[in-house]
């Protein structure tokens, strides 16, 4: 499998002169990716759960409904430089053979179309509508899984280059994380893990990143049926709009114990500190 970090020369600058040492960074590779035998579509990823990636993609993208759709997932032959398999083509056999389709996604769609036409689209499409009420889910419970995601960022740790993403239980069990160069991958990676392991719809499930909130991020979660999204970042304006459509908790600037809830604020419960008795 391609490695998940590489090394490259760089020459270090601060006030006390330079020095040259090699650097580590986060690979990133273009994973293509191909429906009975016929390229789909491709994108640049960390490599490393690719299977998880490309399950949930095709979810988001409505395209599958359950892990079962998929009969099959294998790399096809490609080989580097040095002869090595680069694992960069993946090639999906569906049980039912998908129609023919422009390379154009809902995922990349929303440049170009109109606001209403995006979260309309995303609202008709959902084979997994959310839940009016639950899960619920405390102010103290959402304020740690940050740290938890961080905890796990292990690529992160020796490249500082990754984003995250990771489900969680409403105690703030982490079930799932995943990292990658790109946010959009790293929610679909868990979203895979979701599906191939039956947890889709995950209407009891929390989903936080470690950056922003966009409106791609907020449509794959109401894809898959995830009631609560938390971003460590803003939201961005129709992120809001979509959550607020499709009955989604949003949550922003999720650090430490403050965050801003811009939709959903039902499913977060908030302790009142205790009032000192003076009496």
């Amino acid at each position: 499998m391609s490695r998940v970090t590489a090394r490259r020369p760089t020459v270090r600058i601060s006030a006390h002169g330079e020095i040259s040492r090699p650097d580590t960074l986060a690979v990133e590779e273009p994973l293509e990716i191909r429906l009975d035998g016929r390229s789909l579509t491709v994108t640049m990823r960390t490599p490393g759960a690719d299977i998880d990636l490309v399950h949930g993609f095709l979810l988001s993208e409505n395209i599958i409904g359950a892990a079962d759709d998929i009969v099959s997932a294998r790399y096809c032959a490609g080989v580097d430089a040095e002869g090595r398999n680069t694992y960069n083509v993946l090639d999906i056999a569906l049980r039912v053979p998908a129609a023919p389709r422009p390379r154009a996604f809902l995922t990349t769609g929303a440049c170009g179309l109109c606001g209403k036409t995006a979260l309309d689209e995303v609202r008709t499409r959902t084979r997994y509508p959310l839940p009016e009420d639950g899960p619920r889910v405390s102010a103290a419970a959402l304020s740690g899984m940050p740290d938890t995601l961080r905890a796990r960022q292990s690529v992160f740790d020796a490249t500082g280059g990754l984003h995250a993403a990771g489900l969680f239980t409403p105690d703030g069990t982490a079930l799932a994380v995943r990292e990658d160069i790109g946010r959009h991958n790293a929610v679909d990676k868990v979203i895979g893990w979701a599906l191939r392991e039956n947890r889709i719809p995950a209407s009891d499930l929390v989903l936080i990143v470690s950056g922003r909130a966009s409106f791609e991020l907020v449509q794959k979660a109401v894809m898959a049926g995830i009631p609560a999204l938390g971003a460590v970042s803003a939201p961005s304006s129709l992120a809001v709009d979509l959550a607020q459509e499709a009955g989604a908790t949003l949550i922003g600037f999720l650090r430490g114990d403050t965050m801003n809830v811009y939709a959903g604020t039902h499913r977060v419960t908030v302790t009142e500190p205790a009032t000192a008795n003076h009496g």
